[in-house]
């Protein structure tokens, strides 16, 4: 059935460790401004599928320009919070989320929107695969197959965003913000870089 069949491919691509998923586990860990993460990450989603099943994967794949913007902009974006997030970790005063007030929501939406629409994988992902794959379902199937890939997407962030939550004890010492922080900066840094290779 479509609806399934669109559910269990999103989920897959979803799931893997991402610039995206790391900023809405850290929202979610820190307890802020989740719930307007966890929307824009997921209606970003149904936008992007969407428009994949209307056609727009096939004008991005032929426009070099478009392709070239996505990548160099969203690795200079990633590079960016790899160096933001390593200078988290190695300055243990500044890791207690605690210890600062919180960010205000218009830069956080913003960083969000930045992770989400920076990122040619996304595109890839959301516009040309999933939007290629519901338009293989035919006139009747590709809507059902779209909704869903977006209630995978749904489904996904709301849980990442708000159980990470239940981890809160543990980011309760320093240590493990430092460590979570490297893991940031360390993945952000890697897929910038992959994002560059030829």
């Amino acid at each position: 059935m479509p609806l399934f069949a669109g559910f269990a491919t999103s989920i897959s691509l979803i799931v893997a460790i991402g610039a995206q998923n790391a900023f809405v586990l850290r929202q979610g860990l820190r307890r802020e401004h989740v719930l307007p993460v966890v929307l824009t990450c997921a209606l970003s989603d149904a936008l992007l599928i969407s428009s994949g099943i209307l056609g727009l994967g096939a004008l991005l794949t032929r426009s070099q320009l478009a392709l070239d913007l996505a990548k160099f902009g969203g690795a200079a974006f990633l590079y960016t919070y790899a160096a933001l997030a390593a200078k988290r970790a190695f300055n243990p005063g500044a890791i207690t989320p605690a210890d600062h007030a919180p960010a205000a929501l218009r830069s956080v939406v913003l960083t969000c929107l930045g992770f989400t629409y920076l990122n040619p994988h996304v595109y890839l992902d959301t516009v040309v695969l999933l939007g290629s794959l519901a338009n293989q379902r035919g006139t009747d199937g590709r809507w059902l197959y779209g909704l869903g890939a977006v209630t995978a997407s749904f489904s996904w962030f709301f849980a990442l965003g708000f159980f990470s939550g239940k981890l809160a004890k543990v980011f309760a010492r320093p240590r493990a913000w430092q460590f979570l922080d490297s893991a940031i900066a360390l993945i952000m840094a890697s897929l910038a870089t992959w994002m560059l290779l030829p």
